[in-house]
């Protein structure tokens, strides 16, 4: 494995340089709520894009996705090609977002529905960032440094604690005196190197393989193809068919994590030109992360790479293949969608508990004090993501596939109550809170009884007592087919209780749902796009559909 030369630290210290001029230049005014948690909402549509992309690829795609790609080929690409995701959040939900002037969505709940909902919403996704995206995003980026450094070492702590320690405390820095300001810059400026560093990887994976024809060759047709069998335990077609996009729409619409950029847009029209600059950025982790890591399966098979386990394929690659000055720089990529997916995360973290639980404590405060309590709360997030870290290190194989099923048992209830509240006006606050509850309950159920599935000793079923037999089987539902059940419950159980309950008063509803919209609202909408708006939106789901085709067979 090739050592770090003095010309690949020139070029991470040159990335950290770059990182910083943007930092310090964008941590000036932050002197109300609105602009440190919005950036004063006057972002514009390339940065909000950028930002958008940036946000969603973190170090558990380098890891997790290139680990995927390396176990099982291009099936969980349908995840990656949820482009069409943020055509939905800009021509479908921003306009309701961002004319109701909300900071979080928790906060468009209580608008649509009632307070209880927020309340909610608010806890349920703080819990669900420390203890899914925040911890797994530090433990992908920590196996990566030790991964590339494993001789560093300083006072006993080894590469992966250093890693984990020093890139978190970092990235928490300029989060909490920047803002999302800061936040947002950043990850433009990311965004580049990490396009940049990834297309390295891909085109020198391919040389030292012999090409595009050989990766299909070794790969064979079914780790090129999309669709699996029914039977396949892991990735059945129904259920990338249908629960995908469930889990899809919850991230890329009603996710806190990824919204909160289209909210800090000077306009409506900049805030859907933001989505549909991302929407095209996202297509690109198919042949960035998930391609690099078929071809470290294949250099691999061929003794070319030197590959231990899956989620080591990216940094292996990495490693063992470029040359000096080009590692460096892939390197800086590597951290750079590291510290961008932490910053997105600890920025809306803070934004969460600071507007949705502080500010509803004490109504009172004064805007100095939310942004004093803003940095407070994202230090308080540093501290327990690193706290989670050890508990991190039993993940071990398909990291991405991990977090895609912890996501499936959480985003249902979530998708079902914002979609069914945008589309249908009937639906009310009793519904959405007895959904809510209740479908994270069983999510949370079956995430339960399939971590106690895993720890039982091998043996015969019929040993077990009956209550065991009915909690495995319930833990060993495929996750996604027990997505598409979920979801099916929670717009039953929605409209059920909405029809057995009162229908939400018109004033709650006005301009919230498209069955309440006004005259000025549809006015306000239809002014905020044009043509080239509706044709950069055909030529994304073009490509999509491109793809689509061409890795079916």
């Amino acid at each position: 494995m090739a050592s770090i030369a003095p010309l690949d630290w020139i070029m991470i210290g040159g990335y950290f340089a770059l990182l910083t001029a943007v930092i310090v230049y964008t941590m000036r005014k932050q002197e109300t709520s609105a602009d440190y948690f919005l950036a004063g909402r006057n972002i514009g549509w390339f940065v909000i894009g950028a930002s958008l992309f940036a946000s969603n690829i973190g170090s558990e795609h380098l890891v997790g996705l290139a680990g995927s790609g390396a176990k099982s080929g291009v099936a969980m690409a349908h995840y990656e090609l949820h482009a069409w995701c943020l055509l939905v959040l800009g021509w479908v939900l921003v306009p309701f977002y961002y004319r109701s002037g909300v900071y979080t969505m928790p906060e468009f709940l209580e608008r649509r529905y009632n307070a209880t909902a927020r309340w909610i919403l608010s806890l349920v996704s703080l819990v669900a960032y420390v203890f899914t995206k925040v911890s797994v995003t530090v433990y992908a980026g920590a196996l990566v440094i030790q991964t590339l450094l494993p001789e560093l070492e300083f006072w006993g702590i080894n590469s992966f604690w250093l890693g984990a320690i020093c890139v978190v405390v970092i990235t928490g820095i300029y989060t909490i005196f920047g803002g999302l300001r800061a936040v947002v810059y950043t990850d433009a400026a990311q965004t580049v190197v990490l396009i940049l560093g990834s297309l390295c990887i891909t085109a020198i994976g391919l040389y030292h393989l012999g090409g595009w024809g050989e990766l299909r060759e070794i790969s064979g047709s079914t780790r090129f193809n999309l669709w699996r069998p029914m039977s396949d335990p892991d990735f059945p077609w129904a259920g990338m068919l249908f629960a995908a996009p469930i889990v899809g729409l919850w991230y890329w619409c009603t996710d806190q994590y990824i919204v909160q950029r289209t909210l800090a847009a000077r306009n409506l029209k900049i805030a859907r030109r933001g989505t549909i600059f991302g929407a095209y950025l996202k297509i690109t982790p198919v042949f960035l992360f998930i391609v690099p890591g078929m071809i470290a399966h294949a250099l691999a098979q061929k003794g070319l790479l030197q590959l231990d386990n899956p989620d080591q394929a990216f940094p292996a690659m990495v490693s063992q293949l470029l040359p000096v000055g080009l590692r460096g720089l892939v390197i800086a990529g590597l951290l750079a969608a590291l510290m961008s997916s932490l910053s997105s995360l600890f920025n809306s973290c803070s934004t969460l508990f600071t507007v949705d639980i502080y500010k509803k404590l004490k109504t009172d405060a004064s805007e100095r004090e939310m942004v004093m309590v803003g940095r407070i709360a994202t230090l308080g997030v540093v501290a327990l993501g690193l706290l989670w870290i050890p508990a991190m290190q039993w993940v071990s194989g398909a990291l991405y596939e991990y977090l895609q099923s912890v996501q499936a048992y959480l985003a249902p209830p979530m998708t079902a109550v914002f979609f069914l509240g945008v589309f249908w006006s009937r639906v009310n606050g009793t519904g959405a809170v007895i959904t809510l509850i209740s479908g994270f309950i069983l999510g949370l159920l079956k995430l339960g009884c399939q971590i106690y599935a895993g720890i039982l000793p091998a043996g015969p079923v019929e040993s077990l007592s009956t209550l065991q037999q009915i909690v495995i089987s319930y833990g060993n539902i495929n996750f996604l087919i027990f997505c598409v059940i979920l979801f099916a419950y929670c717009c039953f159980t929605l409209i059920l209780f909405s029809l057995l309950t009162p229908p939400p008063a018109s004033s709650r509803i006005e301009n919230l749902c498209y069955a309440a919209n006004t005259a000025e609202g549809r006015q306000q909408v239809r002014a905020s796009w044009n043509k080239w708006d509706v044709i950069n939106t055909v030529i994304v789901l073009l490509v999509i559909l491109s793809v689509y085709l061409y890795f079916t067979g």
